[in-house]
């Protein structure tokens, strides 16, 4: 397994040269965005109106994060702790056609349309360590702005944060439609067969 500092914008190369397994910190500007966010781009994109941020290229985090504001207009991340990303598996695909973004961060990876369009697209999925939000908050370096934040709050608005060596995070599915998750749940399900085999167990 190969580690990677990585560099935002990502090119396409440079994520499909990410093999499954391997160890990836990413530094420079990236956004959170959870389900509401995700319905709330998708719906200005349709309508024609702006989009705040430039997803392509770019990496999304699938985060609620705890926030502290610092001054007028002018805020800092306390906690950056992961949601769980089968929440977007039925707003992914489409996000992913829609604004191509490089990377997904988030825990507990996602469903195999997402992974196919992860490999149409030339995306890759950073698995990060929940249960540690303060520490994942130590590599975003500032909040550079906030989008809809009145509209939808602060778990679910578009966080833009900047950060250096923010990690590390696990490349959990690649950009040739490989996912862990789906190797480990196939072992999983080998090996309770092995075992009900043994006991006697149909």
């Amino acid at each position: 397994m190969a580690e990677h500092r990585l560099k935002l914008p990502l090119s396409e190369k440079a994520v499909r040269a990410l093999g499954l397994g391997d160890t990836a910190y990413i530094t420079g500007t990236f956004v959170t965005a959870r389900d509401e966010a995700h319905m709330h781009a998708m719906h200005a994109k349709k309508e024609g109106k702006p989009v705040p941020f430039e997803f392509k290229d770019s990496a999304v985090f699938h985060c609620g994060p705890i926030a502290r504001e610092i001054g007028k207009g002018k805020w800092e991340i306390v906690a950056a702790g992961p949601t769980t990303s089968t929440r977007m598996n039925s707003l992914e695909p489409e996000f992913l056609r829609t604004f191509r973004p490089r990377a997904i961060i988030g825990k507990g990876g996602m469903s195999r349309p997402t992974v196919d369009a992860m490999r149409e697209v030339g995306a890759v999925y950073l698995a990060i360590t929940g249960g540690a939000a303060v520490v994942a908050a130590r590599g975003i370096e500032r909040v550079t702005a906030v989008h809809w934040l009145e509209e939808l709050g602060m778990p679910e608005a578009l966080w833009v944060l900047e950060a250096k060596d923010f990690g590390p995070m696990t490349v959990g599915i690649d950009a040739h439609g490989n996912s862990i998750f789906e190797r480990v749940d196939a072992q999983v399900k080998d090996n309770v067969g092995r075992i009900k085999k043994t006991l006697g167990i149909e």
